[in-house]
């Protein structure tokens, strides 16, 4: 194995790899932005859908302002990142016939697609203690499930991003099919909308749900069933136990230096992507049909501003544009807290929120697979499922920490409540951005090429 000649990665094979992020993305779009807007808020006149599942599940707080729902999501985030880890480490020390992150994601596809699904479906009988605990059961499933596809997933980046040319291609691919899944998920309500008059209000989104799961299930297979990892990349068990390589990776000072800022940086996108439908519904009081113009928009302005992004990386570095991401993002948060009625608050916040969205889609990645590269070539030992793993551990722990917050916060439903969301986003990004200037992105590509240089 050790003597067979791989063949050449090529830019088709990172665009064809990319496909697989955009079926994972759709999925947990529909997750992250639909599930809070269909089980809590209330209807209006305009948005007769919102909260639609609202009466099957426990809604009052039951512990200070924390509700039942805010800690069932952000316990489902915890539990996702606390497998992270341990699925990162089962598929580093795999040796199987396909490789040591193919095969995860071929047997992973179809159940986490069918677990979207029924967190849409099971959770919605007559007895709402049951529909709690459902809801909680399925959850676990489905992080469980995106954990074992996306954290094999991940790892690839680095192991097809063989040269720093295709680790920043393979990032701005992935970049590209994660934000066209996402906007695609913001279609939910014009789709459920189109098949109201077939299936009924409830059925109808339920109906576009299994629509969308079964678009990202092919494009999740596909990647999965083309590439034959063993062809492309020299597969090497780690012997390292997973909490040890976790303990590992968290001991490299830049790796933690980026993890520090992330941790934050999600905490405030999960806050601000978590209520942009009420932002929309409720602030800017358009119909949620509107959503996906909105984002539509949002993705092409950001597309259009990959290649830039791209030629800069490669001139100026990623650290300066990471951080005028951060910052951008934080006038995006700022500007949604005091926005007003009327669609064109909504079409100033997606073209705003397009800059860094270009740049903190594509960047973070590649700089995950800097270290991992470093790592490698150091100690000769590929962990980069544990690297990827380890970032998606600690900024899940913002995200749950963000759900919790964003789900209290909003109890009373008011828009203050939504207002006040925002402003905490702002202010956590802005720290986020001051963090991330202790990232030391030079010294890290210097070492990568002098050790490249005695290979």
């Amino acid at each position: 194995m050790e003597n067979k000649q791989l063949k050449p990665i090529t830019n088709g094979l990172l665009w064809i790899f990319a496909i697989g992020q955009f079926g994972w993305s759709l999925l947990s779009g529909v997750v992250s932005n639909w599930m809070v807007y269909y089980y809590t808020g209330s209807p209006d006149a305009q948005n007769p859908n919102t909260g639609i599942f609202a009466g099957f599940i426990t809604q009052e707080p039951i512990l200070f302002k924390l509700t039942l729902f805010g800690m069932v999501l952000a316990a489902g985030r915890i539990f996702d990142a606390i497998t992270d880890p341990l699925i990162a480490g089962w598929s580093d020390r795999s040796n199987y016939k396909g490789g040591r992150r193919i095969p995860f994601m071929r047997v992973m596809a179809i159940p986490f697609s069918l677990c979207t699904i029924a967190l849409f479906v099971l959770p919605q009988t007559g007895n709402q203690g049951l529909n709690d605990f459902a809801l909680f059961v399925l959850l676990m499933v489905f992080y469980l499930f995106m954990t074992m596809f996306c954290t094999p997933y991940n790892a690839l980046i680095a192991e097809l991003g063989d040269t720093q040319q295709h680790r920043i291609n393979v990032s701005t691919y992935i970049s590209f099919t994660f934000i066209v899944g996402q906007s695609i998920s913001f279609l939910l309500p014009n789709v459920a909308g189109a098949l109201q008059g077939s299936f009924g209000q409830a059925g109808s989104i339920r109906m576009a749900v299994a629509i969308m799961a079964t678009i990202a299930c092919l494009a999740m297979l596909f990647p999965a069933f083309y590439i034959k990892e063993r062809d492309y990349i020299e597969s090497k068990p780690s012997q390292t136990r997973p909490f040890t390589s976790l303990i590992k990776t968290f001991s490299n000072g830049q790796f933690r230096r980026f993890v520090y800022s992330d941790v934050i940086y999600f905490f405030a996108l999960t806050l601000f992507q978590t209520g942009l439908p009420f932002y929309e519904t409720k602030l800017m009081q358009v119909p949620d049909t509107m959503t996906f113009t909105l984002t539509a928009t949002m993705t092409a302005i950001s597309v259009c501003l990959y290649p830039v992004v791209n030629i800069l990386a490669k001139k100026i570095g990623k650290k300066a544009l990471i951080i005028t991401g951060f910052f951008a993002y934080s006038v995006v948060f700022a500007i949604t807290s005091f926005c007003g009625v009327g669609i064109h608050w909504g079409f100033i916040v997606a073209v705003t929120a397009a800059i860094p969205m270009a740049i903190l889609g594509i960047l973070p990645q590649a700089c995950v697979a800097d270290v991992a590269e470093v790592t490698r070539l150091e100690t000769g030992e590929d962990r980069s499922g544990m690297f990827f793993a380890a970032r998606t551990f600690a900024f899940k722990m913002g995200q749950a920490i963000a759900l919790v917050t964003f789900t209290s916060i909003t109890v009373a439903k008011t828009q203050a409540s939504y207002r006040t969301t925002a402003v905490v986003a702002f202010v956590t990004c802005f720290i986020g951005a001051v963090l991330f200037f202790a990232y030391n992105e030079k010294k890290l590509l210097s070492r990568i090429n002098e050790l490249k240089g005695k290979e």
